[in-house]
């Protein structure tokens, strides 16, 4: 393991950290919603995060409480086939990742940057389903 990549994980572990004791105010979020949120230095090819918060787009797929949600990591980079949705929200342009689906704690939550159009997120949970 190169030195890089051990400090890459150092910098996520102080982040993961600040998140697991950070403020346990409520947030307010709900299913179709685009968040930024810090996914972290992950493994392999499992989507990571960017910049020094480790942040990426999600779109929130299902509540279930108020603490937990299954979210879907989204890019702006060009992706096709049977596991990626391009849609359009606001004025950009995404990608969802459907095979990276996963379930997060809304303390990764960081800030709302959008909504998903019903259209979409319609398509989007209908792919979710084939894969599962």
């Amino acid at each position: 393991m190169t030195e890089e990549i051990l400090i890459w994980f150092a910098k996520w572990t102080k982040i993961k950290y600040k998140l697991h004791i950070g403020s346990n105010d409520p947030l307010y979020f709900g299913k179709r919603e685009i968040w930024w949120a810090s996914l972290g230095a992950n493994i392999g090819f499992e989507q990571n995060g960017k910049n020094e918060k480790f942040e990426r787009p999600i779109i929130i797929l299902k509540v279930f409480n108020e603490h937990l949600l299954w979210a879907l990591p989204l890019t702006s980079q060009k992706k096709e086939g049977k596991y990626y949705y391009k849609f359009i929200y606001g004025n950009k342009s995404s990608v969802v990742i459907i095979s990276q689906f996963r379930a997060i704690s809304s303390k990764r939550l960081l800030r709302k940057i959008g909504m998903a159009p019903k259209s979409d997120f319609k398509e989007i949970k209908k792919r979710v389903k084939e894969l599962l």
